[in-house]
């Protein structure tokens, strides 16, 4: 409990000196305000964490993990979605659309591209094992998160997000949540020790724990809500006094601070013997930032413009999306199996690198980026249809399962093959 207590001390201390800033207005320069707002939406992370963590032994498996997911990108929805309500404020022209645009998408390929494979090396690294294998419970989130993949085709080729698409993908992240709330507990006995800091906080009382988690939800959203506006500003600004492309800068700098509190819950997971929750965890996340955030993008823009508004998808935004949608479709692929094997993190991590290489290198020339995006996407898709078309069995079972069964049942295979 002592050491729980220090790691909430520690994170409260972190997030102070954004508070003091916000509060008295005070703006030294733009890179040490992105340190200082970016290190306390990391602290407020970590506290959202904790507090999701903690409400595990009281929710069902399934749901507690899409909770965790959803709980700790909360610092990436503030982020993202300042900047559609920003860019519905200014009107359609405005910068803005790119910035929401460009953190959306990179969010989201950070995730398969880094987040995933970061997951299956530690699981490696900790226990020599070459896979992470899942529970065939985890064809819900397979599925569902295919169902996504496959609409971000409509969008893409309707060229823009409306509140239509808001509709339509909420409906799949709740109907998603619907399917997982009944996911039983786990009976392997290797993975019943639990994952955190918060375990400390089953030593008390349920009122107390309530409270505590109540309490950690509060203050981290407090923390969340003051300090992503100068952070969001503090970005664009920090690319312009260090000569960076602020697209590039926004796209992939501030989604790291953003979504490393989940990344880390997940890491905990594995370093717990349960690194399929771990890896669910981030299945979870991709499936509510690859809904809801893209979905409520639009929502934000209605309520900055004060009118029914729609985030446009121009020549540029159109082949990141693009880009985004082949690679979950690459991510889903890997994953029929049931398993994200050592060989299919490795080449999940190669093309992300060879993207983000390729986005700087042509960072002042517009139309060779878009150029490049397309062929990589397109090797995306390809790959990906060439597994779908290998393990067709597997994916009409996966489907089955995730939309047509009566629900998830236990799994008493063991963690790891």
């Amino acid at each position: 409990m002592r050491r729980f207590v220090s790691l909430v001390a520690i994170a409260m201390l972190a997030a102070l000196p954004a508070i003091i800033f916000r509060v008295t207005g005070l703006r030294p320069n733009p890179i040490l305000d992105s340190a200082v707002f970016g290190v306390a939406i990391l602290a407020a992370g970590f506290l959202l964490s904790w507090g999701a963590e903690a409400a595990e032994q009281y929710i069902s498996q399934g749901l507690i993990l899409a909770v965790v997911a959803l709980v700790t990108v909360l610092p990436e929805y503030a982020v993202d979605l300042y900047y559609a309500y920003q860019a519905g404020k200014a009107g359609p022209d405005s910068q803005y659309i790119h910035y929401a645009a460009a953190n959306m998408t990179g969010a989201n390929r950070l995730l398969v591209g880094l987040a995933w494979p970061v997951i299956v090396l530690i699981h490696w690294m900790k226990d020599r094992h070459r896979a992470i294998e899942l529970s065939p419970s985890n064809a819900i989130e397979i599925g569902f998160l295919l169902l996504a993949s496959v609409y971000a085709f409509v969008i893409l080729y309707m060229g823009r997000i409306t509140l239509v698409d808001f509709v339509v993908l909420a409906a799949i992240f709740f109907a998603y949540v619907w399917r997982v709330r009944n996911t039983p507990k786990t009976d392997n006995p290797d993975e019943a020790e639990e994952a955190g800091p918060a375990a400390a906080l089953t030593t008390l009382p349920i009122a107390t724990q309530w409270a505590i988690m109540i309490g950690l939800v509060i203050v981290a959203c407090g923390v969340i809500l003051a300090a992503a506006e100068p952070f969001a500003e503090a970005m664009v600004s920090s690319g312009r006094v260090l000569g960076i492309n602020e697209f590039l800068l926004i796209q992939w700098l501030a989604p790291l601070a953003s979504e490393a509190p989940a990344v880390s819950i997940a890491i905990l997971f594995v370093l717990a013997n349960r690194s399929g929750n771990g890896l669910t965890a981030m299945i979870s996340d991709k499936i509510n930032q690859w809904t809801l955030l893209v979905g409520m993008l639009p929502l934000a823009m209605s309520v900055g413009a004060g009118t029914i508004s729609s985030l446009p998808l121009d020549a540029r935004q159109s082949e990141e999306f693009f880009l985004t949608a082949a690679q979950s479709l690459l991510g889903i692929a890997l994953l029929l199996r049931l398993r994200l094997s050592i060989a299919s993190a490795a080449l999940l991590a190669a093309m992300f690198s060879v993207q983000v290489v390729l986005a700087f290198y042509y960072r002042n020339d517009e139309a060779r980026t878009i150029v490049t995006l397309t062929w990589l996407a397109w090797v995306y898709l390809a790959m990906a249809l060439a597994v779908f078309s290998i393990n067709g069995p597997r994916l009409v079972a996966t489907l089955r399962t995730a939309f047509f069964s009566a629900g998830p049942q236990p799994d008493t295979r063991r963690n790891e093959a």
